[in-house]
């Protein structure tokens, strides 16, 4: 995977992650309620979508800077840190929700999981390609043509 094929694909993801977080946030924002009647988990007193929201957003910021830009050195910087807080927030959040998914009075889940894990599916995504990848690019030696 090329550097272009890489931020392009990290754009995708993290422009899903933030629409999705995004609806979740505007949800809760204008109902009051989690979207589609879960329970929210909550972190420092505030509902971890908007947590959320913000990693993705950045996350979509820095791929956008990276793929149009020259900053690429910092954007990689970026991408991994937002990444690794991301994967251990949205796990912490899961982990949270993981005891109510199996009790006895097991809240229904609209999308079958609690939305903070399909939150983490994406951070996972980024989490692997901003490893993988990135180095596999960077350690990529063009030798000049005679």
């Amino acid at each position: 995977m090329n550097t272009t094929q890489y931020y392009n694909t990290i754009i995708a993801l993290s422009l899903a992650g933030t629409l999705f977080a995004g609806y979740l946030t505007i949800s809760k924002l204008i109902t009051g309620t989690c979207a589609f009647s879960e329970p929210c988990p909550y972190f420092l007193g505030y509902p971890s979508c908007w947590y959320g929201f913000a990693m993705f957003a950045i996350i979509l910021l820095a791929s956008l800077r990276g793929r149009f830009s020259k900053g690429k050195n910092m954007c990689k910087t970026v991408l991994r840190t937002v990444s690794v807080l991301g994967t251990f927030f949205a796990g912490y959040s899961v982990a949270l929700e993981v005891p109510a998914m199996f009790g006895s009075l097991a809240p229904s889940y609209g999308m079958g999981l609690p939305t903070c894990a399909y939150g983490l599916v994406f951070y996972v995504a980024i989490l692997v390609l901003s490893f993988v990848s990135l180095e596999d690019a960077s350690s990529v030696v063009v030798s000049p043509t005679q």
